[in-house]
């Protein structure tokens, strides 16, 4: 399909690599966030069980909108757990405790790794790539991250 939007197929190719990996991070941190909501344990369950219930709303939003980025630069989004596990840079993690502060730990680990990893690209796609639409898309993606990184150290005692 020819897609002229004044991206070149190799800039375009290179943002959707880029943009696949994003999406396998959404995912997967998406995935974790669902393990917080189901087995967290202790004294605010109920609260915490709802908060993780929002921000996994949240990411869901943002691999919805990750995919439809790499739809509109002409390439198709990956679908797959074996994709998005080849593609992560996020680890996938046991717990021997399910309790709330530990959760929140490790999921603002991930949410922290990604706001970098969104830095960077933010510059790759704006000098190398000439893509503007795709640095203000990462730019609200980074952005939320901010924001729901935030909430959650806004729960460490």
């Amino acid at each position: 399909m020819n897609v002229a939007i004044g991206i070149t197929d190799n800039h375009r190719t290179a943002i959707a690599i880029e943009l696949s990996k994003i999406l396998a991070d959404e995912t997967v941190l998406c995935i974790k966030t669902k393990n917080a909501h189901w087995n967290v344990e202790g004294p605010d369950f109920y609260d915490k069980h709802k908060f993780f219930e929002f921000q996994i709303g949240q990411l869901d939003e943002i691999i919805d909108n990750v995919a439809e980025r790499i739809r509109t630069i002409g390439h198709y989004a990956p679908g797959t757990l074996k994709a998005y596990l080849g593609l992560t840079h996020l680890t996938e993690q046991t717990r021997a405790k399910n309790d709330s502060q530990g959760l929140i730990k490790d999921l603002l680990e991930d949410h922290d790794s990604i706001i970098l990893n969104l830095r960077e690209n933010i510059k790759s796609f704006s000098n190398e790539y000439h893509d503007q639409g795709s640095v203000d898309f990462i730019t609200g993606l980074m952005e939320t991250h901010e924001k729901m990184s935030w909430f959650l150290r806004s729960h460490i005692v």
